[in-house]
């Protein structure tokens, strides 16, 4: 990915009608993502995973909602499953461990609130 100055992706996003699934890609074997917001508060960020791949178990300190936007995954809560599909939601709460894993290609929106 070329490296663009913050004030271009800035320029390119802001006040723009965009389609969220055609500003990140699929590569092979990889999992990419693209910030779209980041704030003190808060980011908002694009990802796309390849079939086959995931993030392990972890815990992040903040609430993390979750979007899918293409495809299909497997999110996983304090041991509990849940399969989303494009379309589908889901909020992942501070503190609590979780893992997502790609059923065939996905692309999700992780929204995080720090405040």
């Amino acid at each position: 990915m070329e490296h663009v100055e913050r004030q271009d992706i800035d320029r390119r996003l802001v006040a723009h009608t965009l389609r969220l699934v055609d500003l990140v890609d699929y590569q092979d074997g990889a999992v990419v993502s693209r910030t779209i917001v980041e704030k003190e508060t808060g980011t908002v960020t694009l990802f796309a995973f390849d079939d086959g791949q995931g993030l392990s178990e972890h815990t992040t300190p903040y609430d993390a909602l979750v979007h899918l936007i293409d495809g299909e995954a497997e999110i996983v809560i304090s041991g509990k499953t849940f399969r989303l599909k494009d379309g589908e939601m889901i909020l992942m709460p501070a503190n609590e461990p979780h893992a997502l894993n790609a059923i065939g290609k996905f692309k999700m929106i992780l929204t995080m609130i720090k405040s």
